[in-house]
């Protein structure tokens, strides 16, 4: 049976990735790479060029993504993960060009894991 506090916008997390990575030499440009496509291995989306999201049913799942982005983090560069509650994340504001636009339906698939 699933408790009633365990789904609440409070206990959801969301996890932001931004990153400031060199890319001057072939190798810094493959970490890079390895580096974006690893977030997208688990689980995350680009939000912007170097911006990724990812959802997570809990703090406890969030903090497994946040110890394999760590994992994967190139020697050289900048990362920052952001931890927000889902309600945080609600309120979000978009703007693309003059125009503010809703979010994006959330995710349909609960993880159970």
């Amino acid at each position: 049976m699933i408790r009633q506090d365990r789904l609440n916008s409070y206990r959801i997390m969301w996890l932001f990735v931004f990153f400031d990575l060199p890319v001057e030499t072939k190798k810094e440009r493959k970490a890079a790479s390895d580096f974006r496509k690893n977030l997208m291995k688990d689980g995350f989306s680009m939000t912007q060029f170097s911006v990724y999201s990812r959802h997570c049913a809990s703090d406890e799942s969030a903090q497994v993504h946040i110890k394999r982005t760590k994992a994967s983090t190139p020697e050289k560069g900048q990362v920052s993960i952001l931890k927000i509650t889902d309600k945080q994340y609600g309120d979000i504001i978009n703007i693309w060009g003059a125009k503010e636009k809703p979010l994006p339906p959330g995710p349909t698939q609960i993880e159970m894991f």
